[in-house]
This record gives C-alpha cells, sequence and structure tokens, in this order.
C-alpha cells in the first residue's frame, strides 16, 4: 500500500501543477477579447447546429448553455486541456467561463475541439456557476458529428456535446474537467 502511495504523489503533483497553470483569467481583458470569444462562440455555435440534425432543438429547449468554442488538450502520460467560452440563456450573455482538464493514464497527442454544455434548469446552472460541476467529458460527452447523439440524455442535469476541429490524440485515460465561471461585466 506505501509503495502506490509513493508512485500515485509524483503523478498528482503534476496534476495540481497542470490545473493550477491553466492560462489567463476567466474573463477576457479587453473589449476586443471580449468581442474576438463572442465571435467564436456563435460561429461554435452554429457549427454544432449544422453538424447535426435536431440539434437546435437540443439548443433551444436547454434552460441554459456554455459554448467553448476551442478547447486545446495535449498528452504524453499525463494531459491537460483548457478553453474559455461564454454562459448563455436565451440569446443573452450571463457571463463567461474557463475549463481546464487534466487526466492521466495511457495517452499521448494534442487535438483541439469544441465543447457544447447544455443545462436542463437553474439547479444544473447554479451548480456551474458555483464551481460544483466537474466531470470527464470523454464518459459524458456525445460527438456532434455523424448523427450521434441521438440516444443522448441529460445526466445530473447537464448534457455535454464535443466537436474536434484539429489533431489527433490516443487516450484510454482518466480525469476530469473543472470550470470556474464569472458574471458578465465583472
Amino acid at each position: 500500500m506505501r509503495i502506490a502511495k509513493v508512485k500515485l504523489l509524483p503523478l498528482l503533483a503534476v496534476a495540481g501543477l497542470l490545473t493550477g497553470c491553466s492560462y489567463g483569467p476567466t474573463t477576457p481583458v479587453t473589449q476586443a477579447g471580449r468581442q474576438s470569444l463572442s465571435q467564436r462562440c456563435s460561429d461554435a455555435l452554429a457549427q454544432f447546429k449544422e453538424t447535426r440534425p435536431g440539434m437546435s432543438r437540443w439548443i433551444h429547449s436547454a434552460y441554459a448553455c456554455t459554448i467553448l468554442p476551442s478547447v486545446g488538450a495535449g498528452a504524453i502520460g499525463i494531459g491537460g486541456a483548457s478553453g474559455r467560452g461564454e454562459v448563455i440563456r436565451h440569446g443573452n450573455l450571463l457571463g463567461y467561463c474557463k475549463m481546464t482538464q487534466v487526466n492521466i493514464g495511457a495517452q499521448i497527442g494534442g487535438q483541439s475541439f469544441a465543447e457544447l454544455i447544455l443545462f436542463r434548469n437553474q439547479y444544473a446552472l447554479t451548480r456551474f456557476e458555483t464551481g460544483q460541476t466537474t466531470f470527464d467529458a470523454r464518459a459524458t460527452a456525445v460527438a456532434a458529428a455523424s448523427g450521434a447523439g441521438t440516444a443522448a440524455n441529460y445526466q445530473y442535469g447537464v448534457m455535454v456535446f464535443t466537436l474536434p476541429l484539429d489533431g489527433l490524440m490516443v487516450q484510454a485515460a482518466i480525469g476530469g474537467q473543472h470550470f470556474t465561471f464569472a458574471p458578465a461585466g465583472q
């Protein structure tokens, strides 16, 4: 038992370091940065709607959504990812979010993807805003392309879709995503 703990400590230290090193603040610093992020979020949302018939219905029936237009991920044994996006309810900006991800396992490569998170109700959104939403997107996400998502269901009031953008990653790893939220206007 002691040997297993000793081997796990360096991995946990690196995972903590990766989590703490996510770049920049949650909210874009400049007006130009906010406008750029808003445009990229709009474009990514349009891509999600184009890739799967019925996606518009999912989005419009959701209480609110988060769109991360580009999440960058990389791994060699230990992996990490991060991205920034907007939280929207019925077309109105509620705030900004930042996602950080750490995972450990057999993995190598790099990729970028867009991520769409739908919230079923106010309770699920509040949990997200207060930092209580943490999950492994690979286990809960549904690919948006090629007709996938017909069996999509909310889990704990949250439904996640991903859209591959670029790169290649091979992985059999465990880990999780963590989100921070900042209300618009802060």
